[in-house]
Formats: structure tokens, C-alpha cells, sequence
């Protein structure tokens, strides 16, 4: 658990400025005229932290009664000039004026047909201008463009309330990195800031470890156990990837966000717990919600308010900016990266968003020649100089005869191993400081380090 106290955090990412310059946008006006929800009009101007989703779920700020319309139907999003509308997997699909659309623009006099209701949509006249911050971070978040500026003063007030989040976006767009980051610029940052996955504890364990256990309450319970909640009390409780957590357990996560109460597994008192709860998740859980793998009642209890962390492919002008911060972050012998490498960066697509990127940075620093690992294709990757050392190490492993799974995992055990010592040696083995370099959690970093005391033979 890490404090915005710490010493190895630098001041510079936890600092906040209000700068803001005033920002024009377009201004549309979607108006139902056809269906259950007829005469409900919204706009659409681009000043929010996000796209505006369309649909019944609660998650949604346009909210439809139309039953033909799915919980998370469609989005909207301001591009430009023009109005950008995304369906969003939805049942009945989402039509512009008769075509079936996925992904389009409008530029005002087009009718959107959302199930069964017809919207028809209107440019509005002039320009709205609303105000955009100039800040390029938001605590440890970084990123100047335009999507990321519009988040940071929304998860500022967010930072100053104690309400449950919940934070969505694909793998690697730094879900952590923002809730860990809300937790420092809150109240309670004097308070532990604790993370639970559900997707690395059995299932037969998640229940003590949420919630605790007494000695004696199961086989193996050698002794009494403080789970998460009880951990996390005067400070946050970030459960990652929620939308994997098994649905047994469910009910037993609401009563406890709802009474702030825990029961260990195995006891008989009741516990009292000061947490502020931030719910992590790759997955659309309106989707989870409508296949039956996800409460409807927890997910209202928990998206309080909701912040969606875009792809870094949509983050336009993020890839040079984050590069950079990763080359110095983590050593890099030049001030910069070099040109070449930076527009390879550039022309990537990174599936693997920001964490891909920071590891690629990482292996290309620690590695040098033996930096391409294959793990990327050649015309997206970035450029590796390759030289004997190279070929000769990756070719043994490639013809040493083993399977490809145990083959990958020699290779990647190598990186971890020179990473960890290259980052180690650069921080005088000091472990936070070393961890907060590598952008991990402290308890992952330990994990890795523990993992690699022994060195599988070559």
C-alpha cells in the first residue's frame, strides 16, 4: 500500500493546477420523436468527461423506457464537427436513417433509430464554449490529449467525495494508476489504499480474502485472517476486475457495501469499516448485468459515478508523451527516445494500451539488442538493433526443442529477471522507489522479485 506521503512519489504527480483555457465546441440536440420516450430531448456539447451513452441502464445518462432499447444501447461523442454515434453491441442495433450502423458521424438532420424509438438529431446554432483544463496529469495519470484533459477536473471532484466509482476500460489503460491516483488527491489519503483482483484468488478463497476469516474456519486456516475491507478501513478499497467475480458472492459484497459492516468467514462478530469503494472492470457490465453474471443491484450500488478510460489509440498526441516519461522513468541513456523508435511508437495501434507501451519502453532500455522478443509483429513493433548476442540467445531457445509455452516463458523469465536488476541497481535496491519507476503496484513488484530468487537453468 502506497500514501501520497510517500517519498518515492514525485511531488510533480500529485500536484494540481487549475489552469484552463476556454474550449469551443459544437453543440447537438438529440430528440426522441418517435417511441415510449417521445419528446425527451438531450444535448450533446462535448464538455463532459466522456462519451454520453444511450440506453436503460443507470450507467447511462440518456436514459430510454423503451424495452426495445438494450441497457447500454449506443454512444455519442462529439468529433470534430461533426457528432460521432457508436453502437454498442445492442440487441436490435442502431440505424441511421435506414442503414445499420456501428461506428458513424453526423452532421445534424439525420434520424437515429435506437431499437424501437426514432431520434432525430439537430446541430445546434454557434458554438459552445466551455472551459478545458491545460494540465497534462491527474496524480499519477498522464496524457495531454483531448479526451484525457476533459477527465482530470471530473475525477478531481470525484476525488474530493467518498462515493463508489466505478472506473471502465479495456486491459492497460491504467485502471489502477486512476483509482490509486483519485485515492491520493482524496480525504483519505493519509489512509491505506488497498487492491483486491478477482481475478488472481481462487474461488474457493475470494470470500475469506474480501471479507477475512477466523482460526480454525476452514482447512489451512492456521490462524485469523483481516480480509480487504478490514485492511482498507479509513482509506480505499480498489476490487479490480469486478466483473469477475463469481455471483455467489455478490450478494454478500452488496450487504457489506450497504451495512459497511464484515463478517469474518468462520465468526461470529460483526466488524464496523470506513471504506471508500473504487470498482475496476475490462468488461461492459450492462452486459454482465442482461447475460445474468452480474446483480443489477450491485451494479447500482456501485456506479455511483463512472469514468471510462479511453483506448490509447484515441488518445491522440498521448503515445510521445507517455514514451518520454517512460524513457526517463526508467533510465534511458539518451534525453529522448530515439527518432526512429518514436515513430514506430506512433504508428502502432497498441492493443495492450499504456502498459504495453511502458513495457516496450522497458525492454528496449533493460535489453537493448535482445529487446525484440518477438512479441509484437515487425511492422508495428518498434526497432530493435539487433546483434549476435540476439540471434544466438533467441535461436538456442528456438531450437532447443521445446514446446512453445514453456520456450515463451524462458524468454520473459530472462527479460523479468534483467528488468528487475536494472531498475534495483538504478534505485540503490531501494523496492518502493523501484516500483513506483516500473509503474507497478509494491506488492506486484514483490511478487516478481520473490519469483525470480531462483534462476531456471538455461
Amino acid at each position: 500500500m502506497r500514501k501520497a506521503s510517500d517519498p518515492s512519489i514525485p511531488t510533480s504527480t500529485i500536484r494540481t493546477t487549475t489552469t484552463t483555457v476556454v474550449h469551443e465546441t459544437v453543440t447537438f440536440q438529440v430528440l426522441v420523436i418517435e417511441g415510449p420516450d417521445e419528446g425527451m430531448a438531450f444535448t450533446i456539447d462535448g464538455a463532459g468527461p466522456g462519451r454520453t451513452l444511450a440506453g436503460t441502464s443507470t450507467a447511462c445518462e440518456i436514459r430510454f423506457t423503451d424495452p426495445s432499447v438494450s441497457r447500454r444501447h449506443a454512444a455519442f461523442d462529439i468529433q470534430g464537427a461533426d457528432l460521432r454515434v457508436t453502437d454498442l453491441g445492442s440487441k436490435n442495433g442502431t440505424m441511421v436513417n435506414g442503414v445499420r450502423v456501428f461506428d458513424g458521424l453526423l452532421s445534424g438532420g439525420e434520424h437515429v433509430k435506437l431499437g424501437s424509438s426514432i431520434c432525430r438529431v439537430e446541430r445546434l446554432p454557434g458554438t459552445y464554449a466551455g472551459r478545458i483544463t491545460l494540465r497534462r496529469f491527474f496524480g499519477r495519470v498522464i496524457g495531454e490529449s483531448e479526451r484525457m484533459r476533459r477527465l482530470y477536473p471530473f475525477c478531481e471532484r470525484l476525488a474530493r467525495t467518498d462515493v463508489s466509482i466505478v472506473i471502465e476500460g479495456e486491459t492497460g489503460t491504467g485502471k489502477e494508476v486512476l483509482a490509486e491516483s483519485i485515492h491520493e488527491m482524496g480525504d483519505r489519503n493519509e489512509g491505506p489504499f488497498v487492491v483486491f483482483d478477482c481475478t488472481t484468488v481462487p474461488a474457493n478463497l475470494v470470500e475469506s480474502a474480501l471479507f477475512g476469516h477466523e482460526r480454525g474456519a476452514f482447512t489451512g486456516a492456521v490462524s485469523a485472517y483481516a480480509g480487504v475491507f478490514e485492511q482498507a478501513h479509513g482509506g480505499t478499497l480498489l476490487i479490480d476486475e469486478i466483473g469477475d467475480l463469481d455471483i455467489s458472492l455478490q450478494p454478500k459484497l452488496l450487504r457489506v457495501i450497504q451495512s459497511k459492516v464484515v463478517q469474518r468467514v468462520g465468526g461470529k462478530h460483526a466488524r464496523k469499516v470506513d471504506v471508500r469503494l473504487i470498482a475496476a472492470t475490462r468488461r461492459n457490465l450492462d452486459h454482465e448485468v442482461q447475460a445474468g453474471r452480474f446483480r443489477d443491484d450491485l451494479f447500482f450500488r456501485l456506479n455511483v459515478a463512472r469514468i471510462e478510460l479511453p483506448p490509447l489509440r484515441e488518445r491522440v498526441g498521448d503515445v510521445p508523451l507517455l514514451a518520454s516519461h517512460f524513457w526517463k522513468l526508467l533510465g534511458g541513456k539518451t534525453e529522448a527516445p530515439p527518432a526512429d523508435l518514436m515513430k514506430k511508437l506512433e504508428d502502432y495501434n497498441w492493443p495492450g494500451n499504456v502498459r504495453e507501451l511502458q513495457n516496450v519502453v522497458a525492454r528496449t532500455i533493460a535489453l537493448g539488442d535482445l529487446a525484440d522478443l518477438g512479441l509484437i509483429g515487425e511492422d508495428s513493433a518498434p526497432p530493435s538493433t539487433r546483434g549476435p548476442a540476439s540471434l544466438d540467445y533467441l535461436d538456442r531457445i528456438a531450437r532447443s526443442g521445446m514446446q512453445l509455452i514453456p520456450a515463451r516463458e524462458r524468454v520473459v523469465h530472462e527479460f523479468e529477471k534483467r528488468y528487475l536488476k536494472h531498475v534495483l541497481d538504478q534505485h540503490d535496491g531501494n523496492v518502493t522507489k523501484a516500483a513506483t519507476a516500473s509503474g507497478i503496484a509494491r506488492r506486484y513488484f514483490h511478487r516478481l522479485k520473490a519469483r525470480h530468487t531462483t534462476t531456471p537453468d538455461e
